[in-house]
């Protein structure tokens, strides 16, 4: 049996099964089987080289989006630019990694603006300055944004975003994360915001905040949705960007590289959008509980 899984840690509660599936079920792939594999650095070494003739793909999220680079044949240059893989392939006997999360922000972004008529953003502030927010970096330069700023709490280290930024010519300005005044500044001069922080770690910017329409906010946390950050561009009539859809075009992506065939996104978006409503359902019966 053909079979494709993501990996990383903690990976119970993934949604990448939902939507592989969904896209597979539409585009009449069976027999394919996808697998949550719990894997850390540690195990990984020991997982990638046990890639067997039936696997078709892996999505790979945190820990593994740097640590997997060293293990593989051959990286594509938008990933080795970015400094991540989120996504193996195995072609004949070859293991490829690419990065489909530039695509999935880019789009992610796009599909907003059109949505709500503003036109593409041409400045930046980016919360964050590891994998996603490098990855956030190459997207940037798909929608031609050459203004970008960065706040974090620090900069340097392994797949950090300078290194990231270095390799792909891009120019950032550093604004430390504990000068939360001069981070609030940037966010206000800016055209678009990208959190990529953890689900509660860029609430105490929400508060300074205080959006125009024509301001866009990409928060890469889709779950919980109802973030700081996105409550404050709502208030304030702002666009806000799906994580959501961010999710779902790195998907769309992954799917085309491991099939060949190319997914609707929106049947993939439907069925994401089900299993959040159906997880929500649920936590909220066992709070009544």
């Amino acid at each position: 049996m053909t079979w494709a899984g993501v990996i990383g840690s903690p990976i119970e509660h993934s949604l990448s099964p939902v939507i592989h599936r969904a896209a597979w079920e539409a585009l009449g792939i069976s027999g394919w089987e996808y697998r949550r594999i719990e894997c850390d650095r540690d195990n990984l070494p020991a997982l990638i080289g046990g890639i067997d003739a039936q696997c078709g793909g892996l999505s790979v999220t945190m820990p593994c989006k740097q640590a997997v680079m060293p293990l593989l044949d051959a990286i594509d240059p938008l990933a080795s630019a970015v400094g991540a893989v989120n996504t193996v392939v195995p072609s004949a006997g070859v293991l490829a990694g690419f990065n489909t999360d530039v695509t999935g922000i880019a789009s992610a972004i796009r599909r907003a603006c059109a949505r709500s008529g503003v036109p593409h953003p041409a400045s930046v502030l980016v919360l964050g300055a590891r994998a996603t927010a490098s990855s956030a970096l190459a997207a940037l330069g798909e929608l031609g944004i050459t203004r970008t700023s960065v706040a974090a709490r620090r900069f340097a280290g392994p797949g950090s975003v300078i290194a990231a930024a270095s390799r792909l010519g891009v120019v950032i300005e550093q604004i430390p994360w504990a000068d939360m005044g001069a981070v609030a500044r940037a966010a206000a001069g800016v055209d678009l915001l990208i959190s990529t922080l953890p689900a509660g770690a860029a609430d105490p910017l929400a508060s300074f905040l205080a959006p125009t329409e024509r301001q866009v906010l990409l928060d890469v946390v889709y779950s919980p949705r109802e973030t700081a950050l996105r409550a404050a561009f709502e208030r304030s009539g702002a666009v806000v960007a799906e994580g959501t859809d961010m999710l779902v075009f790195q998907g769309a992506s992954q799917v085309q590289l491991m099939t060949g065939r190319s997914p609707d996104p929106d049947v993939m978006r439907h069925a994401l959008h089900e299993e959040l409503a159906r997880r929500a359902r649920e936590s909220g019966a066992g709070a009544r509980a």
